[in-house]
């Protein structure tokens, strides 16, 4: 199945502190996508909170939420289990989040190359956004310090679902 997706799709990822995999072609195929490199430890945590509240105000316009824990910046707990803790009881988040991995350099996990290649920019810090069109062929770039809930963001990601999500 990952054939029938771009680079950015074509991969099966494990879900945060479990041992199941996803397809994320056949889970997320169609639809527009944020990626986004996190770390429960860092200045930028709270943005989990406007992250969830757009997952919640456009999933049924297609937008799905992918979160990618990581250590690269030293600010993710060792230990998945509190990186779950924080993500799903602290901040409620819904969306699906996978196991801590490598987001820049040549140890990133495929999706974040497949970003990278496409934008020409890797995470400089956590919480890095990364909007996917749901055919997979426009990929925007923001930066940390870019809240989800900031009115250009929202509007390059209505954009973005007005294409067909």
């Amino acid at each position: 199945m990952a054939n029938q997706c771009g680079a950015v799709l074509g991969h099966s990822m494990q879900q945060l502190n479990t041992r199941e995999t996803v397809d994320l072609c056949e889970q997320f195929k169609g639809k527009t996508l944020l990626v986004v490199n996190t770390a429960s430890r860092c200045g930028f945590t709270p943005q989990f909170e406007a992250l969830q509240q757009l997952y919640h105000d456009y999933r049924e316009q297609g937008l799905v939420v992918l979160g990618f824990p990581s250590n690269d910046f030293r600010q993710e707990h060792s230990d998945e289990a509190r990186t779950a803790e924080v993500c799903y009881l602290d901040y409620g988040v819904e969306f699906p989040m996978f196991s801590t991995t490598s987001v820049r350099g040549r140890n990133a996990n495929p999706v974040f190359r497949a970003l990278i290649d496409k934008t020409g920019e890797q995470p400089s810090w956590n919480f890095n956004k990364y909007l996917v069109s749901a055919d997979e062929q426009t990929v925007v770039h923001f930066g940390s310090r870019v809240s989800p809930a900031d009115p250009a963001f929202v509007a390059e990601l209505e954009k973005l679902l007005g294409q067909g999500g």
